[in-house]
């Protein structure tokens, strides 16, 4: 049985999400598919521009993305501040880029004299418009609808294009995150497809690190590092860019298979802070797909009463 996206997705619990859409049986998303001779690898960009675009209008952040030749991995993160912060009108343009709105709103917006009743109901439509753009469901219904649709038209075929409804995972805390980013990020690598981070295409630590290079401050439409800030609830990411990037690089050496062997005791900098063992790392690294909740056991057993759940079925970080 599935389970209800209320007990996998709840903002109180934690704002990040690992998500994973996968193809239906032999349907290619991107690169090359033998069996029919074609070539798919220009619907990557496809996916990418849409998953930014929609980032720009929704209040959820990109942490990390992976686009691979059957599925697509994306880390998000939902941002309730700054969907608090926009005006009505804000919000209704927002909405209205995707939509087509009801009259009323239209009227609205375009500065018309509405009754009190009317202004009652139009503040109605446009607050649930507001809960939608913090709605990870709304997002990944529109990246994957757009991106059936125009599969469907290429392919000159109708019916699924996707396995059904996508699959998410809760990140509680910054162990979990640090993973997920890192699993997402070497999926290239993992799958041979690309020797090092800097030359897996249609990867977030690709554009982090063609940003890098441009001395821009962060990649276009990526939520950014905040480093190791005092704040509690810090508008970034809570660790460093370049320690991330040490990190993966580290990561990456350990899974590959013509480099596993013997763990360097000079670890990047994350580890320690984060006080991971590398043992539970690389396999936090390996498996972060089994199961709906990543975290330490505290903060997993925390995390199931505001989920409505009894049962612990997750990956679990050790340390608090």
């Amino acid at each position: 049985m599935t389970t209800a996206r209320s007990s996998l997705i709840n903002v109180s619990v934690t704002p990040y999400y690992h998500c994973v859409s996968r193809c239906v049986r032999r349907s290619f998303l991107c690169g090359y598919d033998k069996h029919t001779d074609k070539n798919f690898e220009h619907r990557r960009e496809w996916i990418e521009k849409r998953l930014l675009m929609l980032a720009k209008i929704f209040c959820i952040d990109v942490c990390a993305y992976a686009i691979m030749s059957n599925h697509y991995h994306v880390v998000l993160h939902i941002n309730l501040e700054d969907a608090e912060s926009l005006s009505l009108e804000n919000v209704a343009e927002r909405w209205l880029s995707l939509h087509s709105g009801p009259v009323l709103v239209n009227r609205f917006m375009c500065g018309d004299k509405l009754s009190e009743a009317e202004h009652e109901r139009c503040e109605e439509i446009i607050q649930c418009w507001r809960e939608r753009l913090t709605s990870i469901s709304w997002f990944m219904r529109l990246l994957n609808q757009h991106i059936a649709s125009e599969a469907n038209r290429e392919d000159q075929c109708t019916g699924h294009f996707w396995e059904g409804r996508f699959k998410s995972q809760a990140l509680l805390d910054e162990k979990a995150l640090a993973a997920a980013m890192a699993y997402v990020d070497l999926n290239p690598v993992r799958a041979t497809i690309a020797e090092t981070p800097e030359q897996s295409a249609f990867t977030s630590v690709k554009a982090r690190i063609e940003a890098l290079r441009k001395d821009q401050h962060t990649a276009p439409s990526l939520f950014p590092f905040a480093g190791n800030p005092r704040d509690p609830m810090p508008s970034g990411i809570p660790f460093r860019l370049m320690d991330y990037l040490a990190l993966v690089d580290w990561t990456g050496r350990q899974i590959r298979d013509n480099k596993r062997g013997h763990i360097d005791s000079t670890l990047p900098p994350i580890l320690s802070r984060l006080g991971i063992e590398p043992d539970d790392w690389f396999k936090a690294c390996t498996q972060i797909e089994s199961g709906s909740l990543v975290g330490s056991d505290i903060a997993i057993k925390a995390a199931l009463p505001q989920l409505n759940r009894k049962r612990i079925s997750g990956l679990r970080l050790s340390g608090g």
